[in-house]
C-alpha cells in the first residue's frame, strides 16, 4: 500500500503532462493574403465596339430584308 499512492499520482502527472503536450494551439495560425495586381486595360472603347458593330449588322440586315429581288 505504500507504493500505491505515488504510483497514483506519478500515473496523473504523467496523463496530465501528455494531455497538455499533444493539445493543439487556441488561437488560429495568422495567414497573409496574397497580393493581386490587376493590370488597366489600354482602351475603354472595347467593350462598346461588339455591341455597336452587332447593331450596325441588324440595322443593315433588317432593311436589306424587305427588299424583293427580281426574279
Amino acid at each position: 500500500m505504500k507504493f500505491a499512492k505515488p504510483t497514483a499520482a506519478l500515473a496523473i502527472s504523467a496523463t496530465m503532462a501528455a494531455t497538455a503536450a499533444n493539445a493543439g494551439a487556441l488561437v488560429d495560425p495568422i495567414v497573409e493574403a496574397d497580393v493581386i495586381v490587376e493590370e488597366a486595360s489600354s482602351s475603354s472603347s472595347a467593350g462598346i465596339l461588339i455591341p455597336l458593330l452587332l447593331l450596325i449588322i441588324i440595322g443593315v440586315a433588317l432593311t436589306r430584308g424587305g427588299e424583293a429581288t427580281p426574279g
